[in-house]
């Protein structure tokens, strides 16, 4: 039942999710906005149009898109969207998550150099930039819950029990660094606006505007699975309940994720994008927060 309840909220739940941001986003600027399930219909308009590929791209353009979907499912399996046990999980799963979403983010990368545009391989320098500073930001966040857990699979390092001063410090810490690591990730504001067409700040967005039809929609969908993931693991931190795989977990989870996408719309509508040369010090925020949890797990065997 775990399994099932799994697979129909990896199905349902990325959409749902990406859905609140955008009504989130509507109350703010005052308007009604589209349906929740608007994700959904734009992902069917896609799926039944052609892909238009240029003479300049070889297969490795088509090949991209597929490989952004098929990484960021990965990554979803060893996650608990629902707070208890995931699909899938083994020991130090959480470092090949780590590179898994690395290997998606790189096709695209990839993907949008092939092109032979100096628009999208900008795009693609600015990611790469990013993402150098953002991945030790991860590994420092999950390195310090594993230290305090002493678990090895990230469902039990994501679950941790807080019974001192030290311990609090990590899980606020980490789940400050993994709010960061989710907006930079799934190209949000502060960092990134996915709905802008300027090329002073375009990112996530410059990089895919060579994709159309399927392709264009498994990238959709691949961005969508990974907002859903980086949701669900900060809404098991907040979990109070975490580890179980009854009702009462799930539902919590789920209602946790919501806030999640929340509060993440909340921030593109207040909070107004940062200059380009302002990124990178956003993003070290997220490492420094990493490391005051790394050096909050050493306090914490010292004590």
């Amino acid at each position: 039942m775990a399994a099932v309840a799994n697979l129909a909220a990896l199905v349902v739940l990325p959409f749902v999710l990406l859905g609140t941001v955008t009504r989130i986003k509507s109350i703010w600027s005052g308007r009604k906005g589209p349906p929740i399930l608007q994700p959904v219909f734009d992902v069917l308009r896609l799926l039944r149009k052609s892909p238009v590929y240029s003479d300049t791209t070889t297969p490795l353009f088509r090949i991209a898109p597929y490989v952004l979907l098929v990484t960021s499912v990965g990554g979803a399996a060893l996650t608990p969207l629902l707070g208890g046990t995931p699909l899938i999980s083994f020991p130090f799963d959480f470092v090949w998550f780590a590179y898994a979403w690395a290997l998606g983010r790189f096709s695209v990368m990839l993907a949008a150099m092939d092109t032979g545009s100096s628009f999208e391989g900008m795009g693609a320098g600015r990611e790469a930039t990013f993402s150098t500073i953002l991945e030790p930001a991860l590994f420092l966040a999950l390195g310090a819950l594993s230290l305090l857990t002493h678990a090895r699979t990230l469902h039990q390092v994501i679950a941790p029990h807080l019974r001192d001063g030290p311990s609090v410090v990590v899980w606020g810490t980490a789940v400050v660094t993994l709010m960061i690591v989710l907006q930079v990730e799934t190209a949000r504001m502060p960092v990134d606006d996915p709905a802008t067409h300027l090329e002073l700040t375009m990112v996530h967005e410059v990089m895919v505007l060579d994709h159309s039809g399927p392709d264009l929609a498994a990238i959709q969908i691949g961005s969508a699975v990974k907002f859903l993931t980086g949701a669900s693991i900060i809404a098991t931190l907040l979990n109070p309940w975490h580890g179980g795989d009854g009702p009462l977990v799930a539902v919590t989870n789920i209602a946790l994720s919501l806030g999640v996408a929340a509060v993440v719309g909340t921030i593109e509508s207040l909070v107004a994008r940062l200059k380009l040369r302002a990124v990178p010090h956003y993003i070290a925020a997220a490492v420094f927060a990493g490391i005051v949890a790394l050096l909050a797990t050493a306090w914490r065997a010292t004590s």
